[in-house]
């Protein structure tokens, strides 16, 4: 959820330098102010809001469609069916290396009722991405709650630059022999979690899904979901926050193997004081569409709304196609998002984003596949890194 925990360097107009944490390679140039406002510091500072609220309101359904996606990749059920056959349960979960993903159950540390799947950044399985952990325990006859841990590396790192935590909880639903949801028949989830950069509680984010019983090789799903950045931007004396919607997304199960989650996101945007932000938890939905979302945010002020049209497929669990055309956010703020296909998906140019506000560029940003890179502000020429699809720093 670089080329995975890119470190960027951060040009300051006031000529000092930020420098990013964990290991990887650096944005290198900053494109030259395009966006308009000149040196007028307050038009600055709207443009640097907007810009990180929109890369974060991008990150809001890409975070939780990528945790979503880990959280359903069991090998049982990778075209839909259920495998029952103990020998290749056995063999399914013995850490063999699987174009570029090895699956272990129990984990390495063999627990009871867990499961480890580890990414790598090659198909070869020798340059570590993530490490998913799973504990999962039985709460009713449809019921149960998981324990994930997944620790996100740099490119030829062996440190982990940052760590995601969930408490997930999954009722009217059945379980594969992995302790996965069977995504067939449908279920409703919730989680809470946070991302800890380098050990520091960093982003903040809880929400809920619910998806409807298979239909051919396609299923309609529900969500909501809320966050914030809770260490927020020292220089700006603020933190962003984010919560929104999916109505009736589509979840489709390709012809060969890959899986492409239809969406449309409507988002609202929040700036408030560092610390002045918290999430509120309601009522959970079973249902589609949502009408009163579980997760709210509380304590900050509204900037805006945002509606973003999203197409994202998964190749063997990992992003192979993000699309966003003619978002529109606020201020009038149009958003369009592609996938570079010539480049590797642990390049960090992989996917690029332009926000634009009346035909001129406000920001720009690029990510790698796992939703790690750099957001620079036209306006002002500085850079921000984003990780895990979040503005982090």
């Amino acid at each position: 959820m670089n080329a995975r925990r890119f470190l960027v360097s951060m040009t300051l107009i006031a000529a000092s330098t930020l420098t990013a944490c964990g290991g990887g390679s650096g944005s290198g140039t900053v494109p030259p102010a395009t966006g308009g406002g000149g040196g007028n510091p307050a038009s600055i500072t709207q443009q640097t809001e907007d810009s990180i609220n929109t890369a974060n309101d991008v990150g809001a359904p890409m975070g939780e469609i990528s945790s979503y996606n880990e959280s359903l990749s069991s090998p049982l059920q990778s075209d839909g069916r259920v495998v029952t056959n103990l020998a290749t349960v056995k063999t399914l979960g013995d850490g063999s290396c699987s174009n570029g993903v090895e699956f272990f159950a129990p984990d390495k540390k063999g627990d009871a009722n867990s499961t480890e799947r580890i990414v790598f950044y090659d198909n070869g399985c020798t340059q570590m991405q993530s490490d998913a952990v799973r504990i999962y325990a039985s709460t009713g006859p449809s019921a149960e709650n998981v324990q994930r841990t997944v620790s996100l590396f740099a490119l030829n790192s062996s440190t982990a630059a940052a760590v995601n935590t969930e408490t997930v909880n999954y009722i009217n639903t059945s379980f594969d022999a992995f302790g996965y949801p069977i995504y067939k028949n449908g279920f409703d989830r919730t989680h809470t979690g946070e991302l800890d950069v380098n050990g520091v509680k960093t982003i903040d984010g809880d929400g809920e899904l619910a998806v409807l019983p298979l239909s051919g090789n396609s299923s309609t799903y529900c969500s909501d979901s809320a966050g914030f950045n809770a260490t927020g931007n020292s220089a700006l004396n603020e933190t962003f926050g984010w919560a929104g919607t999916i109505g009736n997304g589509t979840r489709t199960i390709n012809s060969d193997g890959s899986v492409t989650w239809n969406l449309t996101y409507a988002g609202n945007l929040y700036t408030g004081p560092i610390g002045g932000l918290s999430i509120q938890s309601g009522v959970q939905n079973t249902s589609c569409p949502i009408s009163t979302p579980m997760f709210t945010l509380a304590g900050g002020t509204l900037k805006g709304s945002s509606n973003l049209p999203v197409q994202a497929t998964f190749a063997n669990g990992v992003l192979s196609n993000l699309t966003i055309s003619n978002g529109t956010l606020t201020n009038g703020d149009t958003l369009n998002v592609q996938t570079n296909s010539g480049v590797s998906p642990s390049n960090e140019h992989f996917i690029s984003g332009t926000l634009a506000s009346s035909g001129a560029t406000v920001a720009n940003f690029n990510v790698d596949a796992f939703g790690d890179g750099t957001l620079v502000v036209s306006a002002s020429g500085k850079a921000y890194q984003i990780e895990d699809w979040h503005v982090v720093k």
